[in-house]
């Protein structure tokens, strides 16, 4: 069974997520989902997500292409890539976060991945940015 990684903030669960789920999965048989943690988002986007990451934990879960979502890890972002082993990683369109440096991680670790950098879906229309505003401005 070919397991595939991907990973992110998944504030809240929209197309353009599902379109990420459904073009990671062809490229195996199984598909893990890093959520990552409120601390995470905070440090990395300079606030906290609408979502606890329990609640986006759970969204996540939900999703029929998901065959297992779990958290990151506190302190190191690449320990749950050790556990999972996966075949293939699969980064979203505008994802920044853990790719700069990743290939060099993954080797000192000694994790041989492949890395795949998918496309987006109309990306001007479902972005969690732009969907969830309404929100992020009421909490």
């Amino acid at each position: 069974m070919k397991r595939v990684l991907v990973f992110g903030t998944f504030d809240g669960i929209h197309a353009g997520h599902r379109f990420l789920f459904q073009k990671a999965l062809e490229f195996g048989d199984k598909l893990f989902v890093v959520v990552a943690l409120d601390e995470t988002v905070r440090r990395v986007k300079g606030r906290m997500p609408c979502w606890s990451q329990t609640e986006r934990l759970d969204l996540v879960q939900k999703e029929p292409c998901v065959f297992k979502a779990l958290l990151g890890y506190p302190g190191d972002k690449y320990r749950v890539i050790e556990e999972i082993q996966p075949h293939v990683i699969c980064l979203g369109y505008d994802q920044k976060t853990f790719v700069d440096g990743l290939p060099e991680a993954l080797e000192i670790r000694n994790i041989s991945v492949r890395i795949v950098r998918l496309d987006a879906f109309y990306p001007e229309q479902f972005k969690s940015s732009i969907l969830f505003a309404k929100r992020k401005s009421v909490a």
